[in-house]
């Protein structure tokens, strides 16, 4: 069997399960006495152990057999959970994420981990698991019953005991083999361990069945040997006494029931049943036909802008009603296509409680981590860029940030910090906050290492605000770290966060009050691909200025205009703000000066700023395009989108204009 078109899917279901069993043994670090995260871990294992070796991945599937081991005898009361046993688990689980990781890549999926294999082994053999082979098979009234009848009708019964090699890895499917071998001789009456326990694998590695067949001894051997994986099979007599009337020997209600008894093989394996139950509502789609449907769309984004163009120009009212129709529904289907491509950012959180465990852990610190707003969603594009950008924050967070137990305790403080990573809607931004209750940003330590660094002189240094100063922790290769270290130290982390966030078109700004905390707020927008934006006129070239960085638009008098250091600036609402002239920062041709300025006012965290335009134009829906690998640094220019016209007209960065 072609194993290759499930690949996709078992890549997938292995990535959901593993991050399950690290969620459930977070929890259960947490709480060691409530044994529910242990069988939810034990589920999840056994599954991933048995699509591995359905898939052919022998280590993989023999890691999560050795982790089965140890979750068993956990759950039993066989095994006291200590240190060694769940830093033994988390290895296993980094291992096995290592291992899919390679399959993903179009890799083996082979990994050394005997020693791992060897540690788990180990840790067992301190406290053996118990044997759960199944030794008798109890003969109560109701099976004696069934043996007459059926003793009367001409027909043997046999007592098998089949036992399993004890490498077997599926041992409930290969116990459904066999089962299938006896349903085709005759009936099964009874097993033990029960038929439902032997299909949840509740078992060692053997079993016992009681079969009434007319086949022979030898022929029921020789078909169940047949079974891979199944090292011996003993099969005896059972000895009958025959009676003459059922009714004899137990009461109606029971001879009638009975009659309606049927007991069969196991139907399907737990991987088979868990697929047959599952909520069909929902499938999965590769990402691939999602971009593909995106892109379509977009140029359907274009074409509408067209049409719109042309309505206007014709002024004729059925296709006015016609356009305005179309507008409306491709409206409805942009949101649902957007709806589509939106993933919870959980898809990025869920691997940071075993980092900042990690992290905590090498540095000698005690941290919790609080995360709220998990379900919170964002387009996929934005989703695959945010995950490193927060990996520095919480690095930086639990290295510089937290303290030391001893140190809190002395400036009054619970021994274990914490660090809390929220995010929430607000309009057409996504905010994302990472908080701790550390020691802060020490202004005084920045400024200098600043200074020493040569990223700023003193002079500038004595004007800057407090909030301008923790901002000097994003400049390239700046760290205060006394010495380097696997966590940091080399100056490489919260230049590359900020680069990230603006080039997604978010922000980051910083909050600290030292010896109390600090803050993190990153904003993004909800999606990339299709952007509301105002389209401005400079002479006969158009350009689009996002919504989401425009505060408002404004017509200033040239009276109003003040020079300060040769630079434009004007008193917006109080606050003195420059003014940048669009037509002479890109040298627009043909460019003549009106009699007033129109002005966009736009703001980047704390930063404002008015652009003069030749004049406003309208609020439209364009589509984000990149300008390719051809002009990958243009100034200012985050893209360019096409218009109704079939004209380009660029997209201005506001952020890098402000910058």
């Amino acid at each position: 069997m072609d194993m290759n078109q499930y690949l996709e899917v078992f890549i997938e279901e292995s990535r959901e399960h593993l991050q399950n069993v690290n969620d459930q043994l977070m929890r259960f670090e947490k709480n060691t006495d409530d044994l529910g995260y242990v069988n939810e871990i034990f589920r999840s294992a056994h599954t991933l152990k048995g699509m591995s070796a359905t898939m052919g991945f022998d280590d993989l599937a023999q890691l999560t057999h050795k982790m089965e081991n140890v979750l068993d005898a956990v759950r039993n009361h066989q095994l006291d959970v200590h240190t060694e046993v769940l830093d033994a688990l988390f290895e296993s689980v980094d291992a096995l994420e290592i291992m899919v990781q390679s399959i993903s890549e179009g890799g083996d999926g082979q990994l050394d981990v005997k020693l791992l294999v060897q540690k788990l082994q180990r840790i067992v053999a301190e406290e053996p698991v118990a044997q759960h082979a199944a030794s008798s098979i109890e003969y109560d009234e109701l099976v004696q019953t069934l043996l007459s009848q059926t003793a009367d009708q001409g027909f043997n019964a046999f007592e098998i005991t089949v036992q399993l090699e004890r490498t077997c890895l599926l041992k409930a499917a290969r116990a459904y083999m066999v089962f299938d071998v006896l349903e085709q001789a005759g009936d099964v009456i009874k097993s033990a361990p029960t038929v439902q326990d032997i299909e949840q694998e509740k078992f060692e590695s053997s079993f016992i069945v009681i079969l009434v067949t007319n086949e022979s001894q030898e022929k029921l051997q020789a078909s169940i040997m047949e079974v891979s994986e199944v090292e011996s099979v003993k099969i005896a007599a059972v000895p009958v006494k025959k009676e003459t009337k059922m009714k004899e020997l137990v009461s109606p209600e029971v001879a009638a029931a009975i009659q309606e008894v049927t007991v069969s093989a196991p139907s399907k394996s737990p991987v088979e049943e868990k697929r047959q139950l599952s909520n069909n509502k929902t499938i999965r789609v590769n990402i691939d036909r999602l971009d593909s449907l995106m892109n379509l769309f977009e140029e359907l984004v274009i074409d509408r802008g067209r049409l719109e163009q042309i309505s206007k120009e014709l002024n004729n009212s059925e296709l006015d009603e016609t356009v305005e129709r179309m507008s409306r529904i491709s409206g409805d289907l942009q949101t649902i296509i957007l709806n589509m491509r939106m993933v919870p950012v959980e898809t990025v959180f869920n691997r940071f409680p075993r980092m900042v465990r990690q992290l905590s852990k090498d540095l000698g610190k005690q941290i919790e981590l609080q995360i709220v707003g998990a379900d919170t969603e964002l387009d996929r594009t934005v989703i695959d860029e945010i995950g490193d950008p927060l990996v520095h924050l919480l690095r930086n967070a639990v290295d510089h940030g937290i303290e030391m137990p001893q140190a809190r305790l002395e400036n009054g403080k619970n021994e274990k910090g914490t660090i809390r990573l929220k995010a929430y809607h607000s309009g057409n931004h996504v905010f994302i906050d990472l908080e701790d209750d550390g020691a802060g940003i020490n202004r005084e330590k920045v400024l200098q290492k600043v200074l020493d660094r040569g990223i700023i002189d003193e002079k500038t240094a004595e004007t800057l605000t407090d909030k301008q100063v923790y901002e000097l922790i994003f400049a390239s290769g700046f760290s205060t770290a006394e010495q380097i270290s696997d966590v940091s130290g080399r100056g490489v982390g919260l230049d590359v966060v900020k680069n990230t966030i603006e080039s997604l078109g978010g922000s980051v700004t910083i909050d600290s009050k030292e010896g109390y905390g600090s803050r993190f707020s990153i904003q993004l927008p909800l999606t990339l691909s299709i952007i509301s934006a105002l389209l401005v006129q400079m002479s006969e070239e158009r350009y689009a200025l996002p919504l989401s960085s425009i505060i408002e638009t404004a017509i200033v008098q040239p009276k109003e205009v003040m020079h300060v250091h040769g630079q434009k600036v004007i008193d917006f609402r109080g606050a003195i703000i420059p003014l940048i002239d669009l037509k002479e920062l890109f040298t627009v041709p043909n460019s003549v000066q009106g009699d007033h300025y129109s002005v966009v006012i736009v703001k980047k965290g704390e930063k404002t700023a008015g652009l003069i335009v030749d004049s406003f134009i309208g609020q439209q829906e364009i589509v984000l395009k990149s300008l390719g690998h051809y002009l990958p640094d243009v100034f200012a220019i985050s893209g360019a989108t096409i218009l109704g016209d079939g004209q380009v007209a660029l997209i201005i960065d506001c952020n890098a204009l402000i910058k």
